[in-house]
């Protein structure tokens, strides 16, 4: 028995000191270069983008892990990580599949539109894969199995399309369906800075989340819910999102930030609805997003634009702020555009109503009524101003139809007769639109 002890004593030595062996061994094949420049050679012809890389290691005690440092793929404009952690999950390793139980991203620069474009050439249709594919490979369910089961992310910073930069820290933890447990992120710099978020599954086993955001001194909070596809239908194929946001004491201003065309406490209640292909890229499930705003914004101030010396002048003055007492209105949004409709504003002698709309690059279009009640008889002068110009510098002008009546009106009676002229020529101009078309 003494001998049989010493024996597997021996035999558990020798297997330490094999294993240990191979560990070093491991090591040192990952960490040198020629196992690097391989790996730069595969990610460049998998991205079909000049990839480098500092370092390559993998580590196996106390825990299995991948780990890049000084990843740079070298695309217009460039994606660059400082280091990345990836560990295993060991009971998936032992069955012979790789799931990732931790991703760790530290120090990252990710642009929007190479990702975009790093995504599109990764999913180039294979098609010898097609054909290799069952006839019944559509009416699989959504395999979320592939997602990390916590992710952390220190100091990595978004680049949107317009070069709008945005810096976060966050961690996030999923259940073993694959769906977000729950989540924290934290704006460090950049559009947003200082809010947080944190998301929180309702119940296992239901795609329900709460989302709550402080930002601006409120609050942004609200039910997020997913409804999957019907199994076993194969015209059921898009997962429908919904949510309702309340929004309760936003500045707006930090919601804008850098920008201040507009200062005021917000208070909202948002729908949000998408439809969405869970085979579509990025940039389609963004274009897929809806949402409806009813909003009011108290002590609002309107930074860059004077409506008052815009009707006395008929839309010649620029800059200058208004003061208003009431600001109220619906927002809709699709994708990247947004429409601001039964826009309401009132200041004193000042009453505006109109329609704007923001492009994606920021411009502005629209057209406002502008109502000021001047004079000792309470007269009301009405001026139609087109809405130009952009979020950061709006401007105002005369509607084409509008410029002919204010000429006509200072002609006729200088001072009141432009602005009366000038709401004569735009409803000349509704009406011959009417009647002629465009």
């Amino acid at each position: 028995m003494h001998r049989l002890l010493r024996f597997l004593a021996v035999a558990a030595a020798l297997a330490l000191l094999l294993g240990a062996a191979v560990v070093f061994a491991l090591h040192q094949w990952t960490g040198s270069d020629g196992f690097r420049q391989r790996v730069e050679r595969e990610a460049s012809a998998a991205l079909g983008v000049p990839v480098k890389l500092s370092r390559v290691d993998v580590d196996v005690w106390p825990l299995p892990a991948v780990v890049l440092e000084g990843l740079d793929i070298q695309a217009k404009p460039a994606l660059t990580l400082a280091r990345v952690e990836a560990r295993p999950a060991w009971a998936a390793l032992l069955a012979g599949r790789l799931q990732v139980a931790t991703l760790v991203v530290r120090e990252a620069v990710l642009p929007q539109a190479t990702l975009v474009l790093l995504a599109a050439r990764l999913q180039a249709p294979d098609k010898t894969a097609a054909a290799r594919a069952p006839a019944n490979a559509g009416d699989e369910g959504l395999d979320l199995g592939w997602l990390p089961r916590r992710m952390v992310l220190d100091d990595v910073t978004w680049v949107g399309e317009q070069g709008r930069r945005t810096t976060v820290s966050a961690q996030s933890d999923l259940d073993e369906d694959g769906w977000p447990a729950s989540a924290q992120v934290q704006i460090t710099g950049g559009a947003l800075s200082g809010a947080t978020a944190r998301l929180q599954r309702d119940a296992d086993g239901q795609t329900a989340w709460t989302l709550r955001v402080d930002v601006g001194g409120g609050t942004v909070q609200g039910p997020l819910k997913v409804a999957l596809p019907a199994a076993g239908d194969p015209k059921a194929r898009h997962i429908v999102f919904e949510g309702e946001l309340q929004t309760r004491g936003v500045e707006v201003a930090a919601l804008t930030a850098p920008s201040r065309p507009l200062t005021g406490e917000l208070d909202a209640q948002t729908t949000l609805s998408a439809r969405i292909d869970p085979k579509a890229g990025a940039s389609a499930i963004t274009e897929a997003l809806r949402t409806q705003t009813r909003f009011t914004v108290n002590g609002a101030v309107l930074q860059g634009l004077d409506l008052a010396a815009a009707v006395l002048s008929v839309g010649l003055q620029r800059g200058g702020i208004t003061e208003l007492d009431t600001l109220a209105g619906q927002v809709a949004t699709r994708g990247q555009t947004i429409v601001l409709t039964n826009l309401v504003a009132s200041s004193g002698v000042l009453a505006a109503t109109g329609e704007v709309t923001v492009n994606p690059e920021r411009s502005l279009s629209g057209r406002v009524r502008v109502d000021m009640t001047r004079g000792a008889g309470g007269q009301v002068v009405g001026v139609p101003l087109a809405v130009g110009g952009t979020l950061d510098e709006p401007s105002v002008t005369l509607t084409r139809a509008a410029l002919l009546g204010a000429a006509i009106g200072t002609v006729i009676a200088p001072g009141v007769g432009t602005g009366a002229g000038a709401n004569l020529g735009d409803r000349l101009g509704e009406g011959l639109k009417d009647l002629f078309g465009k």
